[in-house]
């Protein structure tokens, strides 16, 4: 019986949104585990003072790169691909990871009925179109390279169900009132359809696609948004950023060789409400 691997060394990954809050974790738990790792975000500075974090903790320049891409545009989605390529000679996991609330938050979370059809199509330019050129051209390098490869979705439980508008009474994040506008749900629902084409799609290249769908996260949420929010969880908390990485090497490595279509949710069993 063959023994189940999380080893990553001889593999290269890709994370869009890699300097974000949860990006930068992301990259590391991958590094950690051999993966040479391409931080892929639309900052330059960004980008980098994630590099430097990571050396920091001990993950070897050497398999680290810094790489400007804006995952909305094909032209910087295929010159990202080619300098991975150029620099590690080949790709093996995609974390397509790369979210956005728009450069203005007030607008973000505007309510549904004043919603602004610029603001619908910048989100949804990002989470989606984004989604689809990111996975276009890493997926025609992985069949390029005819090895398989392993492509995870990030999306999030309110692609899977309707946000409870009553934690908002309060809610706060970064000190500004907050919702969970529809953008966000239908953009992230789109997410698993998506990977769920693909998956069926590339099957016969060997190129699984799968969904890691959190749940609330902390991350600069106010008291009260997080007691409303833990007492709709079976948990009774919000999750630690840490607590994704294990779903996400499971998913990337050689453990999940037979997993493909699948949304793996790790909400503290939320969604089982």
């Amino acid at each position: 019986m063959t023994s189940v691997s999380f080893d990553l060394g001889s593999k290269t990954a890709i994370v869009t949104g890699g300097a974000g809050i949860l990006g930068r974790g992301f990259c590391q738990v991958l590094a950690e585990h051999g993966a040479n790792v391409a931080i892929v975000d639309v900052g330059q500075s960004a980008v980098e003072e994630a590099v430097e974090e990571l050396a920091a903790a001990g993950v070897p320049r050497a398999r680290l790169l810094a790489q400007v891409c804006d995952v909305a545009d094909r032209d910087s989605c295929d010159a990202m691909v080619r300098s991975v390529v150029a620099r590690f000679g080949g790709v093996h996991v995609l974390h397509n990871n790369a979210a956005s609330k728009s450069d203005d938050l007030r607008a973000f979370f505007a309510p549904f009925e004043d919603y602004d059809l610029a603001t619908w199509r910048k989100v949804s330019a990002v989470n989606v179109d984004g989604m689809f050129l990111i996975a276009q051209a890493v997926g025609r390098q992985m069949i390029s390279q005819g090895q398989g490869g392993s492509i995870i979705h990030t999306s999030s439980i309110y692609g899977v169900v309707g946000p409870d508008q009553r934690i908002y009474e309060g809610s706060e994040y970064l000190g500004m009132p907050i919702n969970t506008p529809a953008v966000y749900s239908t953009t992230k629902a789109a997410v698993i359809g998506l990977a769920r084409y693909l998956a069926t799609y590339w099957a016969k290249h060997g190129i699984r696609v799968n969904v890691l769908t959190p749940g609330g996260v902390e991350s600069g949420q106010n008291d009260t948004f997080n007691r409303l929010y833990s007492a709709r969880v079976p948990m009774g908390r919000m999750a630690q950023a840490g607590e994704l990485h294990g779903a996400l090497l499971f998913l990337a490595s050689d453990a999940s060789s037979y997993v493909t279509g699948q949304n793996i949710i790790v909400d503290g069993g939320l969604t089982c409400w």
